[in-house]
């Protein structure tokens, strides 16, 4: 394992609840209601994706540049609640100190637009960071798995020697597709597991060496597989 690549709302900070007051207000606007399952549906997506998604179900208009409108409302919103700080998942902040602390490179990987990352690591901590690569910055956001090939690249190393830590499917089939090992803690959604995917129900408690034995099984289980 030479680096860890992190997700960031729902795996670092528990963010999705504050996405999730914003989608409900462009909701409420529309006098209509979220129905858990579509709520479902969006989390760790795009928010291009994310914006379709609402948009079909409201039975809106697709129209480009009234969805683009949208997005930059949606955005503009959740930015205003990120300015209050964001919470912490649990043991998230310890296992970042315990990274760093043992010199392990990381990057965040993140479907959020820059702007509203920026705002979100001036409550993580940028600092934890190597590199960061978000939503806007590749051709496409997480499922694909330009995201964490980006964020490989800049490290200088293979996908495969990187450890991705996410929470939702769309973020672990972009991390699998890229060819990195994964640890899933789901936060709001369950998550199919395979062979390149390695459970458990938090980050509290996990150390280095712990996230380096999930790194060593899920990489034999793919060379096995590959085998």
């Amino acid at each position: 394992m030479r680096a860890v690549l992190w997700d960031m709302d729902g795996t670092l900070v528990d963010s999705e609840k504050l996405w999730d007051i914003g989608i409900q207000e462009f909701y409420r606007r529309h006098d209509s209601e979220l129905s858990p399952e579509v709520r479902a549906s969006t989390v760790g997506g795009s928010a291009e994706t994310v914006i379709g998604i609402v948009y079909a179900d409201l039975g809106l208009d697709p129209d480009p540049g009234a969805m683009a409108q949208t997005n930059d409302w949606l955005h503009a919103f959740t930015g205003e609640l990120f300015e209050d700080g964001l919470p912490w998942c649990d043991g998230a902040r310890n296992l970042l100190d315990a990274l760093a602390a043992a010199g392990v490179p990381m990057a965040l990987v993140t479907n959020t637009r820059r702007a509203l990352t920026e705002k979100a690591l001036n409550s993580i901590g940028r600092h934890y960071f190597s590199v960061t690569v978000c939503g806007d910055e590749v051709t496409d956001g997480k499922p694909a798995p330009d995201p964490y090939l980006r964020a490989a690249e800049l490290l200088g190393m293979d996908p495969g020697d990187c450890l991705a830590i996410e929470d939702s499917v769309t973020g672990t089939a972009a991390a699998e597709a890229a060819g990195c090992p994964v640890l899933v803690i789901p936060n709001e959604v369950e998550v199919p597991g395979s062979l390149r995917r390695r459970q458990m129900n938090t980050l509290h408690g996990l150390s280095v060496d712990d996230l380096r034995v999930v790194y060593a099984e899920l990489a034999d289980r793919m060379g096995e597989r590959t085998a």
